[in-house]
């Protein structure tokens, strides 16, 4: 029986210390992990990924899972205007993203005009296996006061 009280606590010890570092769902987590990589020429195949981490700066860094779309030749964010990663990037700060086992360094950059062919690359990119959240998502109408957008580019 002490035995398996002592198993019990490291198990939640360790999923503690996993729930604090790792980004698990919509919680933020602290370490992005992955093997640094030069980005490529040409996102091809990368940009299929439906999830990926992004890394925001700060004292005590933010990475979150999030998703992610090509368009133009770079990857694209979107997030809430008021939501902890977004306000970390302001209009523009260098983040790590994770896609696979390869973390690139890239620059993010707010996208303020010629934002809406995003918001549709994003729609018909995750229509298909997430019809519920992406109708749920604001109308290009609404989005300019909901979302902020970023390029993602090499720096």
């Amino acid at each position: 029986m002490k035995l398996l009280k002592i198993a019990a606590v490291i198990g939640v010890g360790v999923g503690l210390i996993v729930a604090l570092v790792a980004p698990i769902g919509p919680l933020p987590g602290f370490f992005i992990g992955g093997t640094l990589t030069e980005p490529p020429a040409e996102w091809g195949k990368i940009a299929e990924a439906h999830e990926i981490e992004l890394k925001a700066p700060g004292s005590l860094p933010r990475v979150v899972l999030i998703w992610m779309a090509e368009h133009g030749g770079d990857l694209h964010v979107l997030g809430a205007k008021n939501s902890g990663w977004v306000t970390r990037i302001g209009d523009s700060a260098p983040v790590e993203v994770r896609i696979g086992a390869n973390t690139y360094a890239l620059q993010a950059s707010r996208t303020t005009q010629g934002w809406q062919p995003v918001l549709d690359a994003y729609i018909a990119k995750y229509t298909t296996d997430y019809p519920e959240i992406v109708a749920s998502m604001a109308s290009s109408a609404e989005a300019a006061d909901t979302y902020a957008v970023f390029r993602l580019h090499r720096r």
